[in-house]
């Protein structure tokens, strides 16, 4: 059953929703379209003000001047055409670094005489400021360079248009929001030789056993089941020569050779944490971006992409780990897709900073025999204790530290340089620790060293087996 108060309140209800909808659309109308502005209203209010003072005072002059002042602005008229702003559709994804031109197409219709136009700056891609341009058809261009990665706006187009008297105008209208990613930057770097995995026979490296390789591995005596192609002719000529000149088996030679092997590198980024030169501002989080630009990730993500690029490019099988979520990396594979799936899962993994948490990196996340390069700025503890523990299991690490190398104290509190102190005590003390147990700890120079790291580590896997 239904009470009639409940009945009557709903109606009620209703018919006060149906005056809001009134409302709303009656302003809707009057800000849709051409409509009046200020300068309209108040050239209304002063020709006709100074009309009437000018009959009341009887003084000519004042009508002289209010009278064609008010029959001006009554014959303005708005303009007829429906201005539009389209902006041109660019790919969603873009190297940074690379600079192209930024367009939208003007289409201003009949009357407006003035546009004001947001585009952004050369250099400078976002929201960027207003522009006042005249109202002309065609397409306005714009030339930005992308030098940050990361995942952003890069083109909003508002606009407003006017009349030549500016007595009506169209909009403002916010235009249409234009997002990419722009993937990490790929830095040249030679490629050093990583330790090869015994998991199949195709790759670029040599491996430890005999195959059928490009690599010389030793000449030997011919036995049953070698094949005759392997025969190396000259030496066992010479071996029959010094027997006696018959050939027989026995003087039968064959060349050995490597077999080719692949390898595969594993990265390891930190992404709990985000540190830049300045002491004070680690706790903060930079304004108007997910990354510090110049900071510890900013460093890891920019090595981690160029690491990943030289070495799928030198043939190997690269993945990522995400320390901070241990979910967000991507599997060892190889090619060129794998490369564009590494640079976006960087992207989005940098967008995500923890903060906090202990550092997980699985031995499931690394298929046996991999190189783990590992980059962090070494500011806990838990991290060092995983790096060591894939040491101490045979695993080749590589570490590279990400901690800027010039640190400024916290002017703001006297106890800045003692902070500042034992933050790098403590930090000395966790690399020294790691390399105690092996890992191989570099800074990034740009990538050179790492080459020459990996081809000391494979000298001394070589001459421990």
């Amino acid at each position: 059953m239904i009470d009639p108060a409940d009945a009557a309140s709903g109606a009620g209800g209703r018919r006060q929703n149906r005056v809001q909808v009134w409302f709303s659309a009656r302003r809707a109308a009057r800000t849709e379209g051409w409509r009046r502005t200020d300068a309209l209203v108040r050239g209304v209010v002063c020709g006709l003000g100074l009309l009437v003072v000018g009959m009341v005072m009887h003084r000519l002059e004042l009508v002289l001047i209010g009278l064609p002042l008010l029959i001006g602005v009554l014959l303005a008229r708005p303009p007829a055409g429906t201005p539009t702003v389209v902006s041109r559709q660019r790919p969603d994804t873009v190297d940074a670094g690379r600079a192209d031109a930024v367009a939208v197409t003007v289409s201003p219709g009949d009357g407006a005489a003035f546009m004001a136009l947001r585009m952004p700056l050369p250099d400078t891609p976002g929201v960027g400021p207003v522009h006042l341009l005249p109202a002309e058809a065609g397409e306005v261009r714009t030339k930005v360079t992308w030098n940050a990665w990361g995942h952003g706006i890069y083109l909003r187009p508002d606009y407003l248009f006017a009349s030549a008297d500016a007595l009506y105008v169209w909009g403002p209208v916010v235009g249409i929001v234009q997002q990419h990613t722009v993937l990490p930057p790929i830095e040249p770097l030679p490629p050093g030789p990583l330790p090869p995995r015994a998991a199949g026979l195709v790759g670029a490296h040599r491996s430890a056993r005999p195959g059928d390789g490009m690599e010389l591995r030793d000449i030997r005596p011919f036995q049953s089941g070698d094949r005759l192609r392997r025969v190396d002719w000259r030496v066992s000529l010479r071996a029959a020569a010094a027997g006696g000149g018959t050939l027989v088996p026995s003087t039968l030679h064959v060349r050995e050779r490597h077999a080719e092997a692949d390898a595969d590198l594993v990265l390891a980024l930190d992404t709990r944490l985000d540190v830049g030169r300045e002491v004070m501002g680690w706790s903060e989080r930079p304004t108007g971006a997910s990354v510090r630009q110049g900071g510890s990730l900013d460093l890891g993500v920019r090595a981690a992409s160029t690491l990943a690029a030289t070495f799928l490019r030198h043939g190997d099988r690269v993945g990522l780990v995400d320390l901070g979520h241990p979910r967000g990396g991507v599997p060892v594979g190889s090619g060129r897709r794998q490369l564009e799936r590494i640079r976006h899962q960087l992207v989005h993994a940098a967008r995500r900073v923890a903060g906090s948490g202990d550092a997980v990196l699985h031995t499931t996340q690394a298929p046996p025999g991999a190189t783990i390069v590992l980059l962090s700025p070494f500011l806990d503890d838990k991290l060092v204790e995983v790096t060591t523990r894939l040491a101490r299991r045979g695993r080749l690490v590589v570490a590279v530290d990400l901690l800027p190398a010039e640190l400024a104290p916290d002017p703001s509190t006297p106890w800045g340089p003692a902070v500042l102190a034992i933050l790098r005590a403590e930090h000395h003390v966790r690399i020294a620790a790691l390399e105690e147990h092996g890992v191989l700890v570099v800074r990034w120079d740009g990538g050179p060293r790492i080459a020459a790291v990996l081809r000391s580590a494979r000298r001394r896997q070589r001459v421990g087996r």
